[in-house]
């Protein structure tokens, strides 16, 4: 556009164009402009259409309607010709009173005199409609931006659209021309978005979904997977695996959007067996979830500036909603093993652990447990040693089992290769009992731990530390056990240094009981300390995830 077509805004008269704009009567304004000398004929909506940069199905309403003036004289024919030295004016209608510019917080991530790219938040409808006709972004944009009140609709310099519950980037465009071009930009999918979100489980690392989508046959606020024979249209999503929950309860997705259909994200996910935690619409209405909302955030605008053609590309990370609700999902019941040398005092342990209310499992108990007549445990090893060591009432004889095991090479491993399946099974059904009873800790005592080579992923493994000179006197004292059971016992167990050094926690109980209420009571604090310092971790983690920092969303 030369110097001579550029526009101007005037008040009233034609010498006072340097004035404020001038309000019409329908709380529009007026807009000047000079066909350039040296300039051909050509049609009136043509000329207004690159002076004004509004489109020409537009401009030939308003002159159509009587809102368009050639040197002073009404001219509704959009197809007259004007010559150089005209003068043009045009009247541009202001916003309805649906439209009324309304004050609230917005956003501004960036903006010049033909784009704003907003980070809109979640809970903030877009524009209006039958079902809010007040309270959108639109209105704000219009306090913020009283040049929309220029472009035609109710929609002004919307180009895309976020659902009301979802948070992020969007672009508005300030200017017709802006957003003639923003419109064909994302018609030729030429602005490229990605988003963030958070599933109920987790899928593969990587995957997509071209399935079409149409409006749910039956349910008309809902969209679905519909053939395109039957009205469906095409869409294409992909998403990438930024982060995945070890206990398989959620995960981070990049998802890159390439259509953008309606709800597109949360009706492929859904289908593919993952819908976003909060999204009651595609996915379980549950009550407990800990997202108020469909955990959706637009993350990243990549686009050609529409006026000057610069490159432009925005981050914005998620509120704080995401991190918050994924702690939530992630912080599971800690999982407490116990464990020690003979004598260390795990029993003593347990029941402070008890009277702080805190469930609590016993491996020796679960053993004992298999033992009693008619027991999984008691009828394998009657099938394997008959009456061996079971005394007249059918009861095992513990001290004939002890000696036995003692005189008889690899019997011991053969046992416990028939009883410890049966007791690891009680303390994984007592870890989960405890867990859907909404449990913050629950301990499990396994004197052989580290010895039978189990595992329990997360689980915090507490070792009890005592000298050997007091746990051999309590052996002796407490339980009447000689020196040479106390050397066999301990001659099946890893050494006490090699325990110390493969706990995550210590708990000292070389002092009185009251000494050992303290201990316990320092353990579990430092346990509560553990659990922050790596929710902290964690969180730190995904904040550098969607900052950019670490790893980045694939195409």
């Amino acid at each position: 556009m030369t110097e001579d077509m550029r526009t101007e805004e005037f008040s009233g008269e034609l010498e006072s164009a340097d004035d404020d704009a001038l309000q019409t009567p329908c709380g529009g304004r007026k807009r000047r402009f000079e066909v350039p000398a040296g300039s051909k004929k050509m049609r009136l909506d043509a000329f207004l259409g690159a002076a004004a940069e509004l489109s020409r199905s537009r401009v030939k309403k308003l002159v159509e309607q009587g809102d368009c003036l050639v040197d002073g004289a009404p001219c509704a024919d959009a197809d007259y010709r004007v010559r150089p030295g005209q003068i043009v004016e045009l009247s541009m209608p202001g916003a309805s009173d649906a439209l009324a510019p309304e004050e609230g917080p917005l956003d501004i991530v960036y903006s010049d005199a033909d784009i704003a790219v907003i980070n809109k938040p979640a809970g903030l409808t877009m524009h209006p409609c039958p079902s809010c006709p007040s309270g959108t972004l639109v209105h704000r944009m219009l306090a913020r931006f009283p040049q929309l009140a220029l472009q035609e609709g109710p929609r002004p310099g919307i180009v895309h659209r976020l659902d009301k519950d979802t948070s992020g980037l969007v672009i508005v465009a300030l200017s017709e021309r802006a957003r003639l071009r923003l419109i064909e930009d994302f018609a030729q999918r030429r602005v490229h978005k990605t988003y963030l979100a958070v599933t109920r489980g987790v899928p593969p690392a990587e995957g997509s979904s071209d399935l079409p989508i149409g409006r749910h046959p039956t349910i008309k606020t809902r969209m679905a997977v519909v053939p395109e024979e039957k009205g469906g249209r095409c869409a294409l999503t992909r998403w990438s695996t930024l982060y995945a929950s070890p206990s398989g309860r959620f995960a981070l997705l990049a998802v890159r959007l390439f259509t953008g259909r309606t709800h597109q994200i949360r009706v492929h996910l859904a289908r593919a067996g993952f819908p976003l935690w909060g999204d009651a619409v595609y996915g379980p209405n549950d009550k407990t979830s800990p997202a108020a909302r469909q955990l959706l955030h637009a993350w990243k605008l990549e686009f050609a500036h529409p006026v000057s053609g610069e490159p432009m590309s925005f981050t914005c990370p998620p509120p704080e909603d995401f991190p918050r609700a994924m702690l939530a999902l992630e912080r599971c019941m800690r999982r407490v093993i116990l464990t020690g040398m003979p004598g260390c005092g795990k029993s003593a342990v347990l029941e402070r652990m008890e009277a702080r209310r805190i469930p609590v499992w016993s491996a020796d108990k679960a053993v004992a447990a298999q033992y009693l007549p008619g027991a999984d445990g008691w009828r394998l090893m009657r099938q394997r040693w008959g009456d061996a060591f079971f005394d007249e009432s059918g009861r095992v004889n513990r001290t004939a089992l002890t000696r036995l095991l003692a005189e008889t090479p690899g019997m011991r491993r053969e046992l416990e290769r028939m009883i410890h399946p049966l007791v690891r099974d009680s303390m994984e059904t007592f870890f989960r009992k405890a867990q859907e009873r909404g449990e913050g800790v629950a301990v499990a005592e396994v004197p052989l731990w580290f010895e039978t080579g189990w595992t329990c992923p997360g689980a915090d493994i507490a070792v009890i530390v005592c000298p050997e000179d007091v746990r051999h006197a309590r052996l002796r004292e407490t339980r009447s056990w000689s020196d040479a059971k106390i050397a066999a016992v301990e001659s099946w167990q890893w050494k006490p240094e090699d325990k110390i050094a493969a706990a995550d926690l210590l708990i000292r109980n070389d002092g009185t009981l009251d000494d050992l209420d303290r201990e316990v009571g320092a353990f579990l604090d430092a346990l509560t300390a553990r659990q922050k310092s790596e929710e902290a971790t964690l969180e730190e983690r995904w904040r550098a995830l969607w900052s950019g920092e670490e790893g980045q969303a694939r195409d």
